[in-house]
């Protein structure tokens, strides 16, 4: 980890990113000189140029909170389960991959019909954007979303299959964000606020109609980002224990998964960090608190991890969120080669097939071992996962 300090700054930034991208250099160069920024700015070791703030970034603020510091994807983030489970031959698992395409959309694909109500998350209390998008949302549920979104199926080095799942709150949580984030950029020109408009970090007092509304709403999308995930995980684990069970002649097997852990990584939290209560942003950055046990993902050629945390104060008891892009999705089809990502995956089930598959590919991501040796004093690593088969939409 290392300290930056710069004369404009109001607080220093405390750095666990070897290499920082000019782009996202400029963003936490903002975010340090935001005149509401409590202790200090941490810049996780996947750190990458996001919108206004970059990802794998986690900022504390005293009394506001800023829509475009979370994100457009509120509550995106990871759950893993463990089956008893300790090999599947290819021929199932490409027979898995293919029922979970039945089950689950992918992509801007939703269910034609709405999904179990008692499913969602309570909406009583929401009269707003999640009132306007609620019938969406339903037939959204259990759906995996595009993007770094991905189903995939792994081997863990305790000698176990495990199953793990990366989404997020889907169209609901882009609406929240896209509108509470234009209605900050309006009041703070009516304010005159001394954040510069072209930062991209439009703020809300906490203690305003609009800061309120956005906190539940932006809850509402963490919960329901849960949902979808867990809706997700239970179709999976069936599919898993069906083709299994039915790979069996006489038919007898009994599969078991432990329960699930899960893990947000865009979101923002009333936490009390040096003393004082503040609204803590992590945009593409996980909660590490002692003894929490969270995610951390590589691509999808490479090891994912199950993970302990340490509680380091230093990033707010944050970790990344995963291995951090390299390099944009069109310089990564224009750069990388087809023949030489493939041949990365080799042995795993996947779904690169064209140079327009390639955004997604092995090569434009970090190094993960690298990411991880550079957050050891965040997370200690508690099970190392090797992908065997991935849906990535």
């Amino acid at each position: 980890m290392k300290v930056i300090n710069k004369k404009n700054y109001k607080v220093p930034v405390f750095n666990w990113c070897p290499e920082i991208e000019d782009g996202a250099m400029a963003q936490i160069d903002n975010l340090a000189q935001l005149p509401f920024v409590f202790k200090r700015i941490s810049i996780m070791s996947d750190c990458h140029q996001g919108y206004g703030m970059p990802i794998g970034g986690v900022m504390a603020a005293e009394g506001v909170i800023v829509p475009n510091a979370v994100g457009v994807d509120i509550g995106c983030g990871m759950c893993a389960v463990k089956s008893n489970l300790r090999a599947i031959d290819t021929d199932l698992l490409k027979k898995i991959m293919g029922e979970i395409r039945k089950v689950i959309p992918l992509g801007f694909n939703k269910h034609d019909k709405e999904q179990d109500i008692k499913l969602m998350p309570d909406n009583e209390e929401l009269k707003l954007i999640v009132y306007q998008e609620y019938n969406n949302a339903l037939k959204s549920l259990g759906s995996l979303g595009g993007g770094n979104h991905f189903i995939e199926i792994q081997k863990g080095d305790d000698g176990h299959i495990w199953i793990m799942i990366h989404s997020g709150s889907r169209n609901l949580g882009f609406k929240v964000a896209q509108h509470y984030n234009k209605l900050a950029v309006e009041l703070n020109e009516k304010w005159k606020s001394e954040v510069p408009k072209s930062w991209g970090l439009a703020f809300l007092p906490v203690d305003s109609q609009e800061g309120q509304d956005y906190i539940k709403e932006m809850q509402y999308c963490v919960d329901f980002a849960l949902a979808n995930r867990k809706l997700m995980m239970e179709r999976v684990k069936g599919i898993v224990a069906k083709v299994i069970q039915e790979s069996w002649i006489d038919g007898i097997i009994s599969i078991g998964f432990e329960p699930m852990i899960n893990i947000a990584h865009n979101y923002a939290s009333l936490e009390n960090h040096f003393g004082k209560n503040v609204w803590v942003h992590r945009k593409g950055a996980t909660k590490a608190t002692k003894g929490l046990v969270g995610i951390i993902p590589g691509s999808q050629g490479t090891k994912s991890y199950i993970v302990e945390g340490l509680g380091n104060k230093e990033s707010f008891m944050s970790c990344s969120h995963g291995a951090g892009r390299k390099m944009s999705r069109s310089q990564a089809r224009k750069e990388l080669s087809l023949v030489e990502e493939q041949y990365k995956m080799e042995g795993i089930v996947h779904g690169i097939r064209s140079a327009q598959d390639l955004d997604e590919a092995p090569g434009s991501y970090k190094d993960i071992g690298k990411v991880m040796e550079n957050q050891k004093d965040l997370v200690k690593i508690l099970v190392e996962l090797t992908p065997l088969a991935v849906i990535k939409s």
